[in-house]
């Protein structure tokens, strides 16, 4: 039997449930997972319900367990389930984790006596037989002659069933006296409990399984086997159905969790055009993409929760792997090709502010299937689709949505909650299909522009840029994408740089390291404009130094900086996990916000001051506001350099004083100094003293002679790749003993093969990460600045065989499982690769 042949209103249901964070599902035994049959010694449970439920509590956050009548003794011998699966025997008063209901003396004489009383009551009835258990004692009569069966119930019933202290629970041809209170809803909510389920899932055929039926509400799901009144919502005909329909919860429940199949992060392509950002998977399915703004829901979101999340996908008719994807030159627009199908991808230039357009184009000499199943508001809101004649209409959300398509016939499904649209479509060379889809507008009209000079306008504006930079000779065309990718990770509107494309892909696949990057951090922001102003660019530095002046506007002085803002220059609000989303590859939570928000971080000010003295040098002058902004800065540092922090990796510890965060404090004075008498400007008296004194300060307690290392901070002798930074701004020469020492400490302790780690001290959270891209930079630069090019280059080399297909780098790379891991594209990690191919070129 296959799932369609489950009704079609419980199919959807388990669609929904397999969707809860916490899911528990419960079976009765006998009628249910095994079919009733006349010795009950011989009901063996279905093999294939048994591997279901196996199969489920194998997956995350998911419990399974049998409630029955049985003897729990009985139970696991006669089941012979896995032990992954717990059983809960006499009615809920036996649990596998150990007896419940301890009995005392009155209970245990209660016992003795209901004993005797029923074998005097059955001697002498063929066909009775007594079940003596832990707690109860059951009549079951089922194979009595129906005389004897009614004789014998009605003696129990008005016999020992009326006595005081027993619990009477009666089914089908049985009568159960226990001594304790037992009740299969009882048990459900105890386990419901132990393991925090969100859902429940419960699924019985006897009167017993009533109580259970009863306790369910809000998502739970109650399924009856068989005839007969019920408090279940849906009913299934035998324990054939059953296994049927765990077999359905399981594939959900997994294409849920996992998804069909996770693509790596490096394969993701990101399309960008200013102010929104999209990622595309290797088979052009849209898997990400919010709106309005690039930090707001998402509205396709597969890549963290499958295709339940929210996709807009394209494949041919006949199936199979694409042939490639690629950039075109110069341009954010992807094309991803198959045999006689080509998908052209980009997000269209010179839309109004509150506009998501996204084209994708449908070429070549094929059929092709078109699936569109948007999610506004990471799939919180119910979503239905309206087909008009030139497309399709998005209904139920707050911001309309629209996808045009003339000439497209739908067919909309639903899964009780969402529905999605498929369409079969030819194209040909001759005739291309387009489809537009517009967020932020219902109109399906045509657009003023045609398709084609759409492309060209958006290509153009890529290409246009890119001609004006100055790219080294070392891998040009490397390079040349991450400067794209940089520019992609830029808000024209405002001036933000995101730090990354995206939230909570993992550091460790499964594990809970998993941060929202799609703010402007300071520090991250001010490091992509350096590297753009590097390449010739200066336009993102001057738009995000404005974004910058923005906020200070907002605070009574610099020091009140938060580590990171929204792209509009706000405060974040508190971090918040987004739990019916599995995460990407089951790796949970989804978070959205940031708790490094209220984090204090010292280090925020350097790099900014930094970029100021990079920009100033670029265009040949220093403004009266970008000065203004140093000066506060330096009189910020003046005030707190000397206080502990959180340092650059934001860990949820207690603040420590941070060689990196300290060096950055430097950096803050001395690049103040130099901006003073490079630009004419007149520089505070106590600067140059307040340089010597952090300096000598960092020197004096970041220097472990024991390890002979500068250490992470000055109360531990750890190791960190952030402070190869202390040689890498100057505050000490390279060619000191001190620093090519900490180089070789870094190497030894924190390099694995092709990546660095930032660090292996305990921060507080559980799991492990990958190796920094940025932290393998920071090494080929220190490399290069201890005279170990050969090193350099070799390490290079390995950054730049881990850039997926594309060209795109995530944060991480784990160089066990050669697997990538973190947010992607990363900011971090394209300027690192910017920078190293810089230096090697000199």
């Amino acid at each position: 039997m296959t799932a369609e042949a489950l009704p079609a209103d419980l199919r959807r249901a388990i669609v929904q449930i397999a969707r809860t964070p916490r899911l528990l599902v419960a079976c009765d035994y006998d009628g249910t997972l095994a079919p009733i049959v006349e010795d009950p010694e011989q009901a063996r449970p279905r093999t294939e319900s048994v591997g279901a439920l196996r199969s489920l509590a194998g997956l995350h956050e998911t419990t399974t367990a049998v409630i029955s009548g049985r003897a729990l003794r009985d139970l696991a011998t006669l089941s012979r389930l896995p032990s992954e699966v717990h059983l809960v025997g006499s009615h809920g008063s036996e649990f596998d984790v150990g007896f419940v209901h301890a009995l005392d003396a009155d209970a245990r004489e209660l016992h003795r006596r209901i004993e005797r009383e029923l074998e005097e009551l059955t001697d002498g009835s063929p066909g009775v037989q007594l079940e003596v258990k832990p707690a109860s004692i059951a009549v079951h009569v089922r194979r009595a002659e129906p005389d004897v069966a009614a004789r014998v119930v009605d003696l129990v019933r008005s016999g020992p069933c009326t006595w005081a202290g027993v619990q009477v629970t009666e089914g089908k041809a049985v009568v159960e006296l226990a001594v304790v209170q037992t009740d299969k809803g009882h048990a459900l909510d105890v386990l419901r409990h132990q393991v925090g389920a969100t859902a429940a899932v419960f699924v019985g055929d006897d009167v017993t399984d009533e109580k259970a039926f009863a306790r369910l509400s809000g998502p739970d799901l109650g399924v009856k086997v068989g005839d007969g009144e019920s408090l279940a919502a849906y009913r299934i005909p035998d324990p054939g159905s059953v296994a049927t329909m765990l077999a359905f919860v399981l594939e959900e429940r997994r294409n849920w969790l996992y998804g069909d199949q996770a693509p790596p992060i490096e394969r993701l392509s990101m399309l960008a055009n200013e102010r929104s950002v999209a990622l595309v998977t290797p088979d052009a399915r849209l898997t990400w993409l919010c709106h309005p703004e690039p930090d707001s829901a998402a509205v396709f979101a597969d890549l963290l929760g499958g295709p339940t999340a929210g996709h807009f996908s394209v494949a041919p008719e006949r199936g199979g792997l694409p042939l490639g994807q690629r950039y075109l030159p110069g341009t954010m627009t992807v094309e991803t090709r198959w045999s006689g199908l080509l998908v052209t991808d980009y997000l269209d230039h010179e839309t109004d502010p509150h506009r998501t357009d996204l084209v994708r184009v449908l070429s070549g000499n094929s059929t092709a299937v078109v699936e569109f199943s948007p999610r506004p508001e990471f799939g919180q809101v119910q979503v239905r689709l309206a087909a008009a004649p030139d497309g399709l209409r998005v209904l139920g959300t707050s911001d309309p949505i629209a996808l045009r398509a003339p000439g497209v016939t739908w067919e909309i499904s639903s899964d009780g909650m969402h529905d999605s649209a498929r369409a079969v479509v030819q194209v040909s060379t001759e005739q291309p299909a387009v489809f537009e889809l517009r967020c932020g507008t219902n109109e399906l009209g045509p657009h003023a522009v045609s398709e084609v000079d759409r492309k060209a306008r958006a290509g153009g504006y890529w290409s246009t840029w890119l001609d004006t930079l100055v790219l080294p000779p070392v891998e040009k065309e490397l390079v040349a994408r991450s400067a794209l990718t940089l520019r992609g990770l830029c808000h024209s509107e405002t001036g933000a740089i995101m730090a990354a494309a995206t939230t909570s892909l993992p550091e460790e696949i499964g594990g809970i390291r998993n941060w929202d990057y799609r703010y402007c951090w300071l520090r991250d922001a001010s490091m992509t404009a350096k590297a753009l102003v590097s390449l010739g660019s200066t336009g993102e530095a001057e738009a995000f130094l404005g974004w910058v002046h923005g906020v200070l506007a907002t605070l009574p002085g610099p020091e009140r900086l938060h580590p990171l803002y929204t792209i509009a220059g706000t405060t974040l609000g508190p971090e918040a996990v987004i739990d019916t989303l599995p995460g990407y590859a089951g790796s949970r939570p989804v978070r959205v916000g940031n708790l490094a928000n209220q984090q204090v971080q010292l280090d925020v000010f350097g790099p900014v001051v930094d970029l100021v003295a990079a920009l100033s040098e670029a265009r040949g002058k220093l403004t009266d506001d970008d000065w203004r902004m140093v000066c506060a800065m330096s009189e910020a540092v003046t005030r707190r350099w000397h206080e502990p922090d959180h340092g650059i990796w934001e860990e949820r510890h207690r603040p420590r004083h941070h060689v990196y965060s300290k060096v950055m404090c430097w950096l803050t004075i001395d690049r103040a100094i130099t901006l003073a008498e490079t630009h004419g400007r007149e520089a505070e008296p106590g600067w140059a003293p307040l340089r010597a004194e952090i300096a000598d300060d960092v020197l004096t307690n970041g220097w472990n002679d024991e390890i002979k290392s500068f250490t992470t901070a000055y109360d531990g002798t750890d190791l960190d790749a952030a402070t190869l930074l202390i040689g890498m701004v100057g505050l000490i020469d390279p060619t000191d003993e001190r620093f090519q020492s900490t180089v070789t400490a870094t190497e030894a302790e924190l390099r694995s093969g092709s990546t660095v780690y930032r660090y292996h001290r305990d921060d507080g959270l559980p799991g492990d990460e990958g190796g920094f891209h940025i932290c393998a930079a920071w090494m080929i630069e220190a490399y290069l600045l201890t005279g170990r090019r050969p090193e350099a280059e070799d390490l290079f080399a390995q950054i730049v065989d881990a850039a997926g297909p594309t060209g795109l780098l995530p944060e991480e790379y784990d160089p066990v499982a050669e697997r990538s891991l973190g947010n992607h594209p990363q900011a971090y990690s394209h300027l690192g690769l910017i920078r190293c191919a810089q230096l090697l070129s000199a």
